[in-house]
Parts: C-alpha cells; structure tokens; sequence
C-alpha cells in the first residue's frame, strides 16, 4: 500500500513538474518579445484623415468618439501580450480577405465585416474587439502605411501603444511584431488622443539597436 502511495505521489510530482515546465515555455517567448528595445514612431504632422474612416464614421459614430480613457498608456504584460495574440489570430483566421469592388461594387468601403472584408475591415474588428477586452481606443491606431516593391500598393494595420513600445497587427501574417521589424513605409495613422484626428508619420525614423531576435 504504501509503495502504491509512493509511486502516485511520484507521478502527481512529475505531472506538476510537467506542468509547470510548460507554462515556462510559454512564458519564455513573450518575456522575449517585452525585453525588445522600446523604440517609437516618430509622428509629424496633422493630416486628412482617410475616406473610408470618415464614411465609417457617419455610419458607426459611437466607434468614432473619443474614449474617456483615450490617451491612457498600457503597461504591457505578458497576459495582455497573449491578448494580443489571440485577437489577432481569430480575425485573421475568420475573415476572408475580399476586396471591397467584390462585396460591394466600388473600390473603398470600410466596415465592421462577418466573414469576408478586406484589410481595413479586419483593422477595425481587431480594434472593437480589443476595445471590448478593455483596451483604452488610444491604444488603437488604424494605420495606413506603404508595401515595399514595384508596385507599392497600400495596405492598412493595426497599430497597439504601450509602455513597451508600439507593436503592429496584420492580417498578413500571425506574428505581432514592434513597428519597426516589419517590412512597411508608415503614411498616416490616428492620433492617440483623438481617433478622428490623422497625422502623418516623419521622414525619418529612429533606429532600433542590434539585438538577437528571437522568434
């Protein structure tokens, strides 16, 4: 009996020693990403804000208003990271990408979208959602920015401010990476005081140091 007793205590040990070796691996990534360099975008100045964004908001004003927590920073923890992660993996899993001139016969529309939008709409459906998880809409910056290559197509993101920096979503792909590991030229994006205010990105932009990144 007592060797029955021994041998199950030994296994409840190495479950929970399993256990928590797991939560460790998973910890280890995100600790990872915090430990980045904190490196902003420098902003210029004011700009017209986009088409789409203003047609959105004669159609959807409350999402259009200032938060009272508007300009509130998030201290970023490895919780809110996998918020993150999560939001924006489900939107990009369930929205289809689909252009606007094949929903809806003309070449820009922004909304909220079920299971097929483009860009812009998948933008936005990260942002209400993450607004509903408690994000302040500050936070939140619709950002517009340029695709490298010859043909230099637009494309819009999801730009998410904390104190750790600012960190890019994409439906492109499922990797959240600080705005100046990816790929992009910035155009314009929201003003984290006032999502109707647009401003333009500055010619120059500062540079991260090296560092090892891990991925």
């Amino acid at each position: 009996m007592a060797g029955s007793r021994n041998a199950k205590q030994r296994l409840a040990t190495l479950a929970a020693a399993g256990v928590a070796a797991a939560c460790l691996s998973m910890a280890l990534p995100a600790h990872a990403f915090l430990a980045r360099p904190t490196l902003f975008a420098a902003i210029g100045a004011a700009t017209k804000a986009p088409s789409g964004w203003q047609q959105f908001c004669a159609e959807n004003a409350e999402d259009c208003r200032p938060g009272a927590d508007q300009a509130r920073d998030v201290v970023l923890t490895p919780e809110l990271l996998q918020q993150l992660y999560e939001t924006n993996k489900y939107v990009n899993d369930r929205v289809a990408w689909t252009s606007d001139d094949a929903l809806y016969g003309k070449a820009e529309r922004w909304t909220l979208p079920l299971d097929r939008g483009d860009c812009e709409d998948i933008v936005l459906l990260k942002r209400k959602m993450l607004a509903k998880l408690g994000w302040p809409q500050g936070s939140l910056l619709i950002t517009t920015v340029e695709e490298p290559g010859p043909a230099k197509g637009r494309h819009a993101v999801l730009t998410v401010r904390s104190d750790r920096g600012e960190m890019i979503l994409d439906n492109q792909t499922p990797e959240i990476l600080f705005w100046y590991e990816t790929k992009y030229r910035y155009l314009s994006r929201q003003s984290a005081t006032d999502p109707n205010v647009w401003v333009a990105f500055g010619s120059e932009q500062p540079k991260p140091p090296a560092f090892p990144v891990e991925r």
